[in-house]
């Protein structure tokens, strides 16, 4: 049997903000969502980057274990990461086998609780350590104007993840206009607080760090033709407080 090869977009090896401890963090190729304040474009592609089996991948993550600490290990975002679910299962199964500890970034799109998807995403989750979940948007309209998808099955990936005790550190880009009024960040708390399973809320200022990325690959960039820019410190401050999240 030919071996599992996934598409990496790149790594690093230091990261401190994507799950517990000091993590190295593997960024894959391919994402569905199309959202108005992505700094990842270039990850939209479903093909490109690097092309590894998951032994390549984690020989070299191994090579950073003695930084990693007793809580670090290796971080697998995107792009969509479960968009490669098979790989995903390859990579943390062997992880797990080194005693690595594994984390998930994924705004969870593509979850679905039916047919051959959900039995790879239970064996996934049986591999996985932390979910660092993205709610995008709570209001699904407008997380479909946002994002180009419904939020339906994502809510319902935060209800299974809760249902299964899998530890969760729920994300919330705050956008000016999209998601920082208070009825939408109510809404949001109220839903959170339905969850068993949260252990940390982050909310995340919107920035324009990654603009040049639209530019670079001809993609229209709405947000900057609307002029939003980064929320202040102080409406940050207030949507932290509101989400119950670390200030």
């Amino acid at each position: 049997m030919a071996e599992i090869k996934g598409w990496i977009h790149s790594t690093e090896s230091f990261g401190s903000a994507d799950g517990p401890g000091v993590r190295f963090l593997i960024f894959l190729q391919g994402c569905d969502m199309r959202c108005r304040y992505c700094h990842n474009v270039d990850t939209w592609k479903k093909e490109g980057g690097m092309e590894m089996t998951a032994d390549e991948i984690l020989t070299k993550a191994l090579r950073m274990k003695t930084y990693w600490g007793a809580e670090g290990g290796i971080t697998v975002s995107g792009g969509e990461a479960l968009l490669q679910i098979d790989f995903l299962i390859d990579l943390f199964t062997k992880a797990k086998a080194q005693g690595v500890n594994t984390c998930l970034d994924t705004c969870a799109q593509p979850f679905t609780r039916e047919g051959e998807w959900f039995a790879k995403f239970e064996k996934l989750m049986a591999v996985t350590d932390t979910i660092l979940l993205d709610i995008k948007h709570i209001d699904d309209d407008m997380h479909k104007k946002l994002t180009g998808h419904t939020n339906k099955n994502i809510l319902d990936c935060a209800r299974y993840l809760s249902d299964i005790k899998k530890p969760v550190w729920i994300r919330h880009v705050l956008v000016p206009n999209y998601t920082d009024s208070d009825e939408y960040l109510k809404a949001t708390r109220a839903f959170i607080d339905t969850l068993e399973n949260v252990v940390k809320v982050e909310v995340l200022p919107y920035h324009t760090l990654g603009v040049f990325k639209w530019e670079q690959l001809g993609i229209k960039n709405l947000l900057e033709e609307e002029g939003i820019s980064s929320p202040t410190r102080e409406s940050l401050i207030h949507a932290k407080e509101i989400l119950g999240a670390k200030i």
